[in-house]
C-alpha cells in the first residue's frame, strides 16, 4: 500500500515537473518570438525609411536634371542672342566705318546745304545712340549668361551629392533587408512546429479584427462624405500589378484561410487606391507588416498590407488611383508581395468579385 502510494506520489511529481518544464519552455518561446517580431519591425523601419528616402532623393534627381536641361537650352538661347548683338554691334561699326571719313568739324564748315548737314548729323546721333543700345544688351546678356553658368553648375554639384545620398541610403537599404532575412529565418525556426505556427497566425488575425473593429466604431468627421464601393462592384481597378498568388478563401493554415488576397509583385512598386477615401490608419501591424486602411464610406473598407513604405498618414484624403504606398514584404513576407482586403462592415469579402479581371 505504501509503495503503490510513493509510486503515485513519483508520478504526480514527475507530471507536475513536466508540466512546469512545458510552461517554461512555452512561455521562454513567447518572449523568443516577441524579441524577434520587435527586431523584425525595427528592420522594416529601417527599410521604410531608407525607400521613402531613396524615393524623395529620386524625385530631387529628377526634378534636378529637368531644371538642367532648362538651364542648358537657356544658356544655348542666351549664347544665340549674344551673337546676334555682336553681329548687329559688328554691322554698326562698319556702317560708322564706311560713314567715318567725315567728322563732326569737317561737316560744320562744309560749304554743303545746311540740309545735307543736318541730316548727317542725325544720322551720326541715331547710329551712336543704337551702339550704345546694342552694347548695353549684349552687356545684359553677357552678365545673364554668366549667372546661369553659375547655375548650371551649383545644380550639377547638388546632382552629384543627391546621387551619393542615394546610394549611401540604398547600402542601407540592403543592410536592413540582411536583418530582416535573418530575423525571419529566426522567427521560422521558432516557429518550426505547426501547432506554434497556428497559434501564430490565429493571434494575428485576432489582432487585426480587433484593429478593423475599433476603426468601424470610430466615425469619419460631419466633413467627409463617401459612397462606399457598391456601385463600383466589378469595376475597381487592382491596388498592384502582379499574379494573384493566394485566393479569398483559400486554405491559409489548419483551419485558417484567406480574408484576401496575396499578389506577387515587384519590390518598390506602386500600391493604389481602389476608390476615393479617408486614411483612418497607416501603422505597423504584427504578422501583416506596414498596413494601410482606407474608409470609402457605407461600412467599406480597404486594407494593404506587407508594404515597403507607406506615402500617407492618417487623416488624409485620397482619390482612386492615387499612390499611398510601395510593395514590400515587412511583417514575415518571404517574397514581395502585397496582401489586400475588402470588407464590408466588418466582414471580408472576395476582392476578385470587385475588381476587374486581370
Amino acid at each position: 500500500m505504501l509503495a503503490n502510494t510513493e509510486r503515485t506520489k513519483a508520478d504526480l511529481d514527475q507530471v507536475q515537473n513536466e508540466l512546469k518544464s512545458t510552461t517554461q519552455k512555452i512561455t521562454e518561446q513567447k518572449e523568443q518570438i516577441s524579441r524577434l517580431e520587435a527586431a523584425l519591425k525595427e528592420a522594416d523601419l529601417a527599410i521604410s525609411n531608407s525607400a521613402k528616402s531613396i524615393k524623395k532623393i529620386n524625385f530631387g534627381i529628377e526634378l534636378n536634371e529637368n531644371e538642367q536641361f532648362a538651364l542648358k537650352q537657356k544658356i544655348d538661347e542666351l549664347q544665340n542672342n549674344k551673337n546676334q548683338q555682336q553681329s548687329a554691334l559688328a554691322a554698326q561699326l562698319k556702317s560708322a566705318y564706311m560713314t567715318g571719313s567725315h567728322d563732326y568739324g569737317k561737316l560744320l564748315l562744309s560749304q554743303d546745304q545746311v540740309a545735307n548737314v543736318e541730316r548727317t548729323l542725325n544720322y551720326y546721333t541715331f547710329l551712336n545712340k543704337a551702339r550704345i543700345n546694342e552694347l548695353e544688351k549684349l552687356k545684359r546678356i553677357l552678365l545673364e549668361l554668366e549667372q546661369t553658368k553659375n547655375a548650371l553648375i551649383h545644380k550639377q554639384v547638388s546632382l552629384i551629392n543627391l546621387k551619393a545620398e542615394q546610394e549611401q541610403q540604398r547600402k542601407l537599404l540592403v543592410s536592413a533587408k540582411s536583418d530582416q532575412e535573418e530575423n525571419l529565418k529566426k522567427l521560422k525556426q521558432t516557429l518550426a512546429s505547426d501547432q506554434s505556427q497556428l497559434a501564430y497566425l490565429q493571434q494575428n488575425e485576432r489582432i487585426l479584427k480587433q484593429t478593423l473593429e475599433e476603426l468601424a466604431q470610430a466615425s469619419l468627421p460631419a466633413e467627409i462624405s463617401l459612397a462606399g464601393l457598391q456601385a463600383r462592384k466589378g469595376r475597381l481597378n487592382w491596388p498592384s500589378r502582379g499574379k494573384v498568388r493566394r485566393k479569398f478563401g483559400q486554405r491559409k493554415h489548419g483551419s485558417l484561410r484567406w480574408k484576401g488576397v496575396l499578389i506577387n509583385a515587384n519590390e518598390g512598386s506602386s500600391v493604389k487606391t481602389i476608390a476615393d477615401g479617408q486614411i483612418v490608419y497607416a501603422d505597423w501591424l504584427k504578422g501583416f507588416g506596414w498596413v494601410m486602411i482606407i474608409d470609402h464610406g457605407e461600412g467599406y473598407m480597404s486594407l494593404y498590407g506587407h508594404n515597403q513604405a507607406l506615402l500617407k498618414e492618417v487623416g488624409d484624403k485620397v482619390t482612386q488611383g492615387e499612390m499611398i504606398a510601395l510593395v514590400g514584404q515587412s511583417g514575415g513576407q518571404a517574397n514581395p508581395s502585397l496582401y489586400f482586403e475588402i470588407r464590408h462592415k466588418g466582414r471580408a469579402v472576395n476582392p476578385i468579385k470587385w475588381c476587374r479581371r486581370i
